[in-house]
């Protein structure tokens, strides 16, 4: 039995060489690229579920890559799989380019956990024409962010319009009124 195990081990040898590599390379980057993930989402302020959501699909995505690799080097013939690394291909394009697409969302929410304007309790204003939306970071979901206008509103907005739209981040001076409207005068005043 042994005899077999070391032929088996002189055949494969640059197999299994690459393979100890390829999970060498899996761990150092799970337990050093995860950890970074997690201080740079709890230095934006994110609620639990938000950074366990960020983590999930980092995992998720490092898992099969490793997944995809170790098949490539174990010689797996993907000449069958070719329609479906193109649909991959073009979903992950519709992901990362399409604006109206749920997957440019959540594209979207790795942007906003990474960036550091778009903390939790950061006020914003969303210019959009000659209207605007503004409030204070409440939650960053996986396909939308919850903002908390002045007057208590609950505003949800799609995350990839937060991205795509010029934000106006902790403004000097806050508006009260919407659009092109002129502010109201108070009595007094």
């Amino acid at each position: 039995m042994l005899t077999e195990v070391l032929a088996w081990l002189a055949d494969y040898k640059l197999n299994v060489t690459l393979t100890a590599l390829l999970l060498i390379f899996y761990l150092l980057f799970r337990f050093t690229i995860g950890p970074r993930i997690r201080a740079k989402a709890e230095h934006g302020r994110l609620k639990d579920d938000a950074i366990s959501n960020a983590l999930w699909a980092f995992n998720i995505i490092l898992t099969l890559a490793a997944f995809a690799l170790a098949f490539i080097i174990w010689g797996f013939d993907f000449r069958g799989l070719l329609t479906l690394s193109a649909s991959i291909l073009a979903v992950t394009g519709v992901a990362l380019f399409a604006g109206w697409s749920l997957l440019s969302n959540i594209t979207a929410f790795f942007v906003l956990v990474a960036h550091a304007s778009f903390r939790r309790g950061n006020y914003v204003r969303i210019l959009e024409a000659d209207n605007y939306i503004e409030g204070y970071i409440s939650e960053i979901n996986l396909f939308n962010t919850k903002l908390i206008s002045e007057s208590r509103e609950v505003v949800i907005y799609p995350n990839n319009l937060l991205l795509s739209r010029p934000t106006v981040v902790n403004p000097r001076e806050h508006f009260n009124t919407a659009g092109k409207l002129p502010p109201l005068v108070r009595d007094g005043q």
